[in-house]
């Protein structure tokens, strides 16, 4: 075999190797997206769940809101 085509194989395993490379990285930051998402999400939840409470608190006699402002 000539040299013409191991120079061939060789750009084309380094080309094969770069684009494998460059799907794990897109793959990579994917999940760490995922993740960001779902923690952003959570906080979220959290904040919605908060304000459900002070609402509650608002809409209550003066009496109650004494009450639940001191077991805050």
């Amino acid at each position: 075999m000539n040299t013409m085509f191991y120079v061939v194989c060789i750009v084309a395993i380094v080309l094969a190797a770069n684009t494998v490379q460059q799907y794990l990285k897109l793959r990579h930051r994917k999940e760490e997206k995922d993740a960001h998402a779902d923690e952003t999400q959570a906080q979220l939840d959290a904040l919605e769940e908060r304000i459900k409470v002070l609402e509650r608190i608002v809409t209550e006699n003066r009496i109650d809101l004494r009450e639940e402002i001191n077991k805050l």
